[in-house]
């Protein structure tokens, strides 16, 4: 039996997630949206029969054993923490594109030692039409936030290491636009490159990212693994690869077919990997009649809650850096942070 399901988030994403849940056979029962009217236009829509702006009416429904949360970051903690907390099941954030073909090929040998990874994420503005929490550092909008975030975790799954040192460089091109302007302005990044030494001081692997939402027209996203003996490279959803001593490269996957309907605000490898999730989630349930529990093996390669702090470190660290000139440590913390800590970096910003 699959656990029925209460959404959060009325934008784009889950526009596009629940019919991919229904479509693998999970009933939603309930959407969450940050107004009675955002909630019921979308409900309506997308026939949920009950839709609300308070979070426990979601939790709380006896009908909904799996929280999806799609909402903005600043709001997401507190969400799960409650949903998890009542014994739900949880997923949240942004997928990524599905990375199978590319681990086992590395697995296989393919490159050799991985030695280098590079990133390039270019595309248009990440803002949204009118001023919200996208145009927020603090509120979890930027590039690094929204996207970057994804980045650090997939070189994490793809090399098997993590960053122990970053440096980086955050700017805000656009700080005012047509609709946003005034007194108002934008603190979230539109651009930000960084480094990462991943894995042991000495001998580990380099990783560098860029990140680029001032270029308008079509989305390019394409990461890059060199080894001792090859290279691997994901350009959106083709995989290509070439050896040392090859002439030319070769295309290794290229099965990146959509049959969904077309969603101009999520790019292609975002939709084929939140379709991955769904039904990774699918399989994963039906291993069990209990509908609040879950098989590991088809959910093994997404992320957990640890990696999501560890990401998050890893951003701090980043942003850190910008601001430093430095290279800074990744040190995962291990104890509760200073309610008060993003107030006081924010207003020493304002102060220098």
């Amino acid at each position: 039996m699959l656990p029925g399901v209460g959404v959060f988030g009325t934008g784009s994403t889950a526009r596009v997630l629940v019919p991919m849940l229904k479509a693998e056979g999970f009933d939603v029962h309930a959407l969450w949206g940050r107004s009675e009217e955002e909630a019921c236009t979308l409900a309506k829509e997308l026939s949920i029969p009950f839709h609300t702006s308070r979070s426990d009416d979601v939790l709380l429904h006896q009908d909904v054993d799996l929280v999806c949360i799609y909402i903005p970051p600043s709001m997401t903690r507190q969400i799960a923490v409650k949903a998890l907390g009542i014994g739900k099941n949880v997923v949240s954030e942004k997928a990524a594109t599905a990375v199978d073909s590319f681990q086992m090929l590395l697995m296989e040998g393919y490159v050799g030692e991985v030695q280098v990874c590079d990133v390039r994420v270019y595309g248009p503005s990440l803002l949204d039409q009118s001023y919200g929490w996208t145009c927020e550092d603090l509120m979890g909008g930027g590039g690094l936030h929204t996207v970057g975030s994804a980045i650090i975790d997939l070189l994490s799954y793809l090399t098997g290491t993590r960053a122990q040192r970053v440096h980086g460089l955050l700017r805000t091109f656009v700080q005012q636009n047509d609709t946003i302007r005034g007194i108002r302005r934008v603190t979230s990044d539109d651009f930000c490159f960084f480094q990462m030494l991943m894995g042991p001081c000495s001998g580990g692997v380099c990783c560098t990212v860029t990140l680029n939402f001032n270029m308008p027209g079509s989305f390019l996203h394409e990461v890059m693994v060199v080894g001792s003996t090859g290279r691997l490279v994901a350009r959106g959803t083709e995989l290509y690869g070439q050896r040392n001593g090859s002439k030319r490269e070769e295309l290794l996957l290229g099965d990146g077919s959509w049959a969904g309907p077309d969603v101009k605000d999520i790019p292609l490898p975002h939709l084929l990997g939140l379709g991955a999730m769904v039904k990774a989630l699918r399989q994963s349930f039906q291993a069990h009649q209990e509908r609040r529990l879950w098989a590991r093996g088809p959910v093994a390669m997404a992320p957990t809650f640890e990696d999501g702090l560890y990401v998050q470190t890893v951003v701090e660290a980043v942003k850190r850096s910008s601001f430093s000139g430095e290279w800074e440590c990744v040190e995962i913390m291990n104890k509760e942070p200073d309610p008060n800590h993003n107030m006081c970096e924010a207003l020493q910003r304002n102060k220098n």
